[in-house]
């Protein structure tokens, strides 16, 4: 157990012996392509991973959550959620000034690894750098770049970092890659320094682009650049072009590149040597990857490192335990050996201590008689045994034996103790494998199109989209109604749009009056406990998207022409339920029957009670009950998410029909 201890804590340290670092060139990709990504996204929330990463939850109205990392090393979407390591000192001030800003740039400055990420939105604007060199450093500034916050403050003699200070980048390279000419290539003619290395240091690329560009430019990396042609330059200027167009541009084959030591990901495919080649779909999901292994072994590491303190100084008692006990279970040898070479003598005629035979005797055990201060000893190794000259040998054997006898009684003792180290070292070492375990992340989940709206499936089985807010009420009648669909409003202020999606199958009234249901309880009428109201659905084409010559329309509201077909709803009762689909849970609400029907376990809720926080903590909470912790991998936002507007209760809970299945 000890040693298979050593070698897991041994994979922990090796983890950390490289840390991949971006290129200028590979942030340029990185910061276009997130750019398009994130275009008219803000801000949701934002989570402390460790003391140097966070994790941005940016949300569009009508597109799937993105999830931005944002950390010391570099930025990159992540499809993964890893669970908060430690504080992020940076955390709070963020989440005060950056929530509900939309994200309106990402920009490199110059060729350099930072990153500018502004946020904008309610007459604010914040900018937020990352420095992706060194030890890295995450800067909170304003729109004068005057620093509000900052991971760490810095004071060098080419620049200064602190609070209150206006933020001063590092001096740049002297060539701008993006910018560079063949004339500025040309220097390389006049210098001593190896081409790879001068390439390297003065475009501000890593070895493994450096030696690439030789390799397509077919010069040995090694020679000296005052070895080279204007032909060879030339070569040099013109792979140097690709390879930044091939990076920035995304004409990728991305790899993951793995050795015995080191890690790394590369956008392109660098050199001849494949077997150590992992093909990834993209440079981001290798970044991803990577970058993600590493958080989660530095957090381990962390979790880890004093129950390790704790386990190391058990190992060195259970250690000197055990040496301990050899010694002594030697010494006790040892003296018995003794006792019996003596007690033999007897049969021979031997009577005295100070016999030349029993002399001999000891003398081949390794032992001898002595006399100290008057007292007769007898010294076996480094073990002095007190005795009476002038009594018998048999006597003398006899104290030989007890002395025996009591040192192999220490040795039960040590023992006893020893099993009492190994214990605790086994309960140490279990506490670094749940210290270790606590340290994960998960996938996440890609999420199905209706996901961003309200939904449900009907107990026929037909598939309600409704809208959460304007926006999405906007989407729904915009982007997802289709001809046979049918459109759902209720009779009041305050209501969202529902769909019932139709295939050209026959709609049954359980279907219209299960979306009518769910239209009246999502709206206005549910936060103010507003009873007896109706919905109604209409046609797809009497529902006009633009406002009337000369009138208005606020966003999320439509004209509906023609005739309305009603239907009353008396009750305000609504099902959160767990659906189970395909390896998936998701969490969905809507009228009693279908989520009944459609789920493995469910609750039933009414308005006024508690807020959607609390209820959603109490819906959770019943769902792990019912089903053995399956929804504990389920936040409390995805529970939050579904619930109407408005405070609820529970008014029943149980399992559905799809449990069991």
């Amino acid at each position: 157990m000890v040693e298979s201890f050593k070698k897991s804590k041994n994979l922990i340290l090796d983890s950390g012996d490289f840390i991949m670092t971006l290129a200028g060139i590979e942030l340029r990709y990185l910061t276009n392509n997130i750019s398009k990504k994130t275009l008219d996204y803000y801000v949701s929330n934002i989570y402390g991973i460790n003391s140097k990463s966070l994790l941005f939850k940016l949300h569009h109205p009508e597109k799937p959550d993105v999830l931005l990392m944002f950390s010391t090393m570099g930025l990159w979407i992540t499809s993964k959620k890893v669970e908060q390591i430690e504080i992020n000192k940076l955390l709070k001030r963020l989440r005060s000034d950056l929530l509900r800003l939309k994200l309106t740039k990402i920009e490199q400055i110059g060729a350099e690894r930072i990153a500018y990420l502004t946020f904008s939105g309610f007459d604010k604007e914040f900018i937020i750098i990352g420095e992706f060199f060194g030890d890295g450093n995450i800067i909170l500034c304003n729109k004068e770049m005057k620093i509000l916050a900052l991971l760490h403050s810095i004071d060098v003699r080419h620049r200064k970092l602190q609070v209150g200070l206006t933020y001063t980048p590092p001096p740049e390279n002297s060539v701008n890659i993006f910018n560079m000419t063949q004339k500025d290539l040309e220097e390389i003619l006049s210098s001593s320094m190896p081409t790879a290395k001068w390439i390297g240091r003065t475009l501000g690329l890593p070895t493994k682009y450096a030696e690439e560009i030789c390799r397509m430019s077919k010069i040995d990396s090694k020679i000296s650049g005052n070895q080279l042609t204007n032909d060879d330059a030339k070569k040099i200027f013109e792979a140097v072009r690709e390879i930044i167009n091939n990076v920035v541009e995304g004409n990728h084959e991305a790899v993951i590149v793995k050795d015995d030591k080191n890690s790394d990901v590369y956008p392109i495919k660098l050199g001849n040597d494949e077997k150590h080649y992992t093909n990834v779909s993209s440079f981001m999901e290798g970044l991803d990857i990577l970058f993600t292994e590493t958080i989660v072994e530095s957090g381990k590491s962390i979790q880890t490192s004093s129950v390790n303190k704790n386990v190391t100084e058990l190992e060195n008692k259970l250690e000197e335990q055990t040496k301990a006990i050899s010694i002594v279970k030697e010494k006790s040898s040892k003296i018995a050996n003794v006792a019996k070479s003596i007690s033999s003598l007897v049969s021979q005629g031997v009577s005295s201590i100070e016999d030349s035979k029993v002399v001999e005797e000891l003398r081949k055990q390794g032992a001898e008689i002595k006399s100290e201060k008057g007292i007769f000893l007898i010294k076996i190794d480094d073990e002095k045994i007190k005795i009476n000259p002038n009594a018998s040998l048999p006597t003398i054997s006899s104290r030989l034996f007890d002395e025996s006898k009591r040192q192999a009684a220490a040795i039960i003792s040590i023992e006893k103790l020893k099993r009492k180290t190994e214990k605790k070292l086994e309960k140490e070492m279990s506490q670094v494998k749940v210290a270790e375990e606590s340290i994960t992340y998960s996938e996440i989940r890609k999420k199905n199109w209706y996901e961003r709206y309200r939904w449900f499936y009907t107990s026929d089985g037909i598939l309600a989209i409704g809208g959460r807010d304007s926006s999405s009420n906007t989407a729904i009648i915009r982007k997802h109604i289709e001809k046979n669909d049918k459109v759902f409003h209720a009779d009041i202020h305050g209501s969202p749009f529902f769909i019932l999606k139709n295939d050209k199958k026959e709609i049954l009234p359980t279907s219209l009056n299960e979306i009518a249901h769910a239209t009246v309880c999502f709206s206005r009428a549910w936060r103010e406990a507003m009873y007896g109201l109706n919905a109604y659905w209409v046609e797809p084409e009497q529902v006009k998207k633009a406002a009337p010559s000369g009138q208005f329309l606020p966003k999320g509201s439509f004209v509906i022409e023609g005739q309305r077909n009603y239907v009353n709803i008396s009750t305000l009762k609504l099902a959160v339920g767990l659906v189970k689909q395909n390896a998936d849970y998701l969490i969905s609400c809507g009228p009693p029957q279908p989520i009944k029907k459609n789920s493995i376990c469910y609750v039933i809720i009414e308005p006024a009670g508690s807020e959607m926080v609390e209820i959603a903590k109490k819906i959770k909470l019943e769902f792990n009950k019912m089903t053995d912790n399956v929804a504990k991998s389920l936040s409390i936002d995805e529970f939050v998410r579904v619930l109407p507007a408005g405070d609820s209760h529970i008014v029943e809970s149980g399992l559905g029909e799809q449990a069991g299945e």
